[in-house]
């Protein structure tokens, strides 16, 4: 077993997931070798021609990871684990927490059709580059993302932010989408920020600025635990795909961003 291949304890629990080898076109290759010659892309950030031939072709894994991504099937993967984790319990609704984060994006990154704009990408002080607003549960897991240029500010992307990710209940319920509080750093501190959480019942744990004047209701202890969602960010950017972005489209990049959040889960 390769350091960067998935393991077999993770596999045993995306397995059931994946979709059938048989169906209405031709059969898939097994899953096993291409899925992890996908996961050895996003660890190692290599181009799709390097992959080690064990994987198989380079062509058959760099086609599964697009087909995956254009159909949603990493995304439902994903959904499927939050499920699954919400009904066991360990998926925390108590509180949720909100960052984001610039993420450098490379020269072949650019010249895709429709302009950099609708392709998340921007110009911040970090010169050429991407914008994840992130999303994690309290117990430090992802649970949804958005992308923005990257010189947009985080509090603009909040309301988006909350309202991706939808996780499904047992039952005939509603699925769950809103956590009981959110807890954010002093960028979300805004007057439209606190109304819009105010308005949808939602607590608040962001810390006021300077110019605000104080605020009774601050509670540091809880803030203390946003180093949870800054920790993710480090795990997320352990993948070098995501450290970097080379992809000229923004959904190949929310898709390996989406198959590193199934990673995190399993």
């Amino acid at each position: 077993m390769w350091r960067e291949e998935i393991t077999d304890a993770q596999w045993t629990r995306l397995e059931p997931l994946l979709p059938p080898l048989t169906g209405q076109g031709r059969p898939y290759l097994a899953h096993r070798p291409i899925v992890s010659g996908i996961v050895w892309v996003l660890r190692t950030g290599a181009p799709w021609r390097d992959v080690p031939e064990r994987f198989g072709k380079w062509t058959t894994v760099s086609s599964r990871f697009r087909r995956w991504t254009a159909k949603g099937i990493w995304q439902a993967i994903w959904a499927q684990l939050q499920h699954k984790a919400d009904l066991k319990g360990q998926l925390d609704w108590s509180m949720h927490f909100v960052d984001g984060t610039v993420v450098r994006a490379h020269q072949c990154a650019a010249g895709a059709r429709g302009g950099q704009k609708e392709e998340a990408l921007g110009r911040s002080r970090g010169g050429f580059s991407t914008k994840i607003h992130l999303r994690a549960e309290g117990h430090g897991k992802p649970m949804a993302f958005v992308l923005s240029g990257g010189e947009r500010h985080e509090s603009r992307f909040l309301a988006p932010l909350l309202e991706t990710g939808a996780v499904v209940r047992a039952g005939r319920g509603r699925p769950r989408i809103r956590p009981d509080r959110v807890v954010g750093d002093k960028g979300y501190s805004y007057t439209t920020t606190r109304k819009y959480l105010h308005s949808r019942g939602i607590r608040i744990t962001i810390p006021r600025r300077k110019d605000q004047g104080l605020d009774l209701c601050f509670d540091p202890a809880v803030y203390k635990e946003r180093n949870k969602i800054e920790r993710l960010v480090g795990r997320l950017k352990h993948f070098r795909r995501i450290a970097t972005r080379y992809d000229k489209r923004a959904a190949s990049y929310q898709g390996w961003l989406t198959v590193a959040s199934i990673l995190l889960w399993l």
